[in-house]
């Protein structure tokens, strides 16, 4: 009795000791994030969060959700990443085959004859099985090993149909803007035209001189040339979210850029929501965990490997004899291999282990800081695109009312063609760039959402 209880006892602390040398321990996952990742004005009480909705629930345009739609189903970084999942998950089908027995059929015969003598036939048809005990945890750590390289490759395909949501919406809404600043350059090229008519009338009647209707004539064609580089631009944008679609350049069906409407409840939620969201920062965090097991598995290296073999079959060679029919014949046979000689191997290996676990953390660490950057940059962008808004919108009115009074004062010899060029030129610009801060607007967004882990494809 008291023999068994030592047993017990040399046992537990056996167990022990081996879980203080990192054999069995388990990973545990990060909790804690850098102080202010984001600023006061990002981080919000609650944890609710834009990263939380689906792609067809935040991108509402059914042009831009048709574009999306294709792009999932026919790009060829999200099939490659679903191949990437498919080959984990056949290593982590492998690293849990391998704790049972491996068999394997291993029939010899031969044929003997002396000089004179009948010809003797032999046979052996064992069945040979292995199995290696993981008493020393190599096989567990190498199975969370694989897990976890499963769950990252599920996690880089998530981060491949957010990057590609995030980059079709971007480029379409490129492709709205440009739209848009075609149409006001192409009004503006028509206004020209009748300035420059109304011009040449007034300098036949003479009341304007030849540089007024010169200035006038060579701006008009500085605005045609400005609308032709902007449907070259558009070209090149279509061609661009085709490539993304996997499909030849053609032209894209869209909509308009403004009265696109996004959701109007803007929370970004805590540091820990966006943990559980980024699909970059849980693959950084999966590195981690891996280098863990991998260093677990360093550790369990210093120990013995043991295994249990054995043979079972039939044969008509015994001994000596030769029987037909054969005799079935069974072996066993248990292993035990202790390294001596490669200690100095095994340490390195494990301080590389440990190394390279120290670089999957301040890597992991460096995600948190990137992706607070990533969100806070989004968010203040969107915030002064937003703000910028009402005043574009007030400047627009203003040169337009400015631009209409300037040349009914030219038109009746009260003011000079400079202050209409200047007064039209000064209009065309405010507007596009109203245009500009309108995408602008739109893209923090999106980028915001992207940040947030957004564009979940399930």
């Amino acid at each position: 009795m008291n023999n068994m209880n030592t047993s017990k006892i040399i046992a537990c602390g056996a167990t022990l000791l081996l879980s203080s040398c990192g054999i069995y321990t388990s990973y545990e996952p990060q909790t804690s994030v850098p102080e202010n990742l984001y600023d006061e004005e990002v981080t919000v009480s609650d944890t609710a969060s834009i990263g939380n909705i689906h792609w067809r629930d935040f991108f509402t345009d059914p042009y831009l959700q048709d574009l999306i739609e294709k792009g999932l189903a026919q790009n060829t970084d999200v099939q490659t990443a679903s191949l990437r999942v498919e080959e984990a998950k056949a290593s982590l089908l492998s690293a849990k085959l391998a704790f049972l027995p491996s068999f394997a059929l291993s029939p010899q015969g031969g044929i003997n004859t002396v000089e004179g003598s009948k010809a003797s036939h032999t046979y052996t048809l064992p069945v040979t099985a292995s199995w290696e005990l993981d008493i020393f945890g190599k096989l567990r750590n190498a199975k969370r090993q694989a897990k976890s390289a499963y769950l990252q490759s599920e996690d880089y395909k998530q981060a491949v149909y957010s990057s590609l949501i995030a980059n079709i919406a971007n480029t379409y809404y490129t492709l709205l803007m440009l739209d848009e600043q075609l149409e006001i350059s192409r009004q503006t090229a028509d206004t020209w035209k009748e300035t420059v008519e109304s011009t040449q009338a007034l300098m036949d009647a003479g009341q304007a001189d030849e540089a007024a209707v010169s200035q006038m004539r060579a701006t008009y064609y500085e605005v045609e040339n400005s609308v032709m580089d902007l449907e070259e631009q558009i070209n090149q944008v279509e061609n661009s979210l085709s490539l993304l679609l996997a499909e030849t350049p053609h032209k894209i069906a869209r909509g308009k850029l403004f009265g696109q409407q996004f959701t109007s409840r803007l929370s970004v939620g805590v540091p820990l929501q966006m943990l559980s969201n980024r699909p970059d920062v849980r693959m950084a965090e999966r590195d981690l965990e891996q280098a863990f097991y991998v260093t677990n598995q360093a550790n369990s290296a210093f120990y013995p490997s043991i295994t249990l073999s054995g043979s079972a079959g039939w044969t008509n060679s015994v001994g000596g004899l030769i029987t037909n029919p054969g005799k079935f014949v069974t072996s066993a046979l248990a292993s035990l291999t202790q390294p001596l000689f490669n200690r100095g191997t095994l340490i390195a290996r494990r301080r590389i282990a440990k190394a390279q676990q120290e670089e999957a953390l301040l890597a992991f660490e460096q995600k948190l800081l990137d992706a607070g950057t990533e969100v806070n940059e989004a968010l203040v962008s969107y915030q002064i695109s937003k703000r910028k808004k009402d005043n574009y919108e007030n400047q627009v009115a203003a040169l337009e009312k400015a631009f209409t009074s300037t040349s009914l004062l030219m038109q009746h010899g009260n003011t000079t063609y400079l202050e209409v060029l200047t007064a039209r030129q000064t209009l065309l610009n405010a507007q596009l760039s109203q245009t500009a801060n309108c995408f602008k607007e739109i893209q923090s967004l999106i980028n915001l959402y992207q940040a947030l882990g957004g564009g979940q494809h399930i």
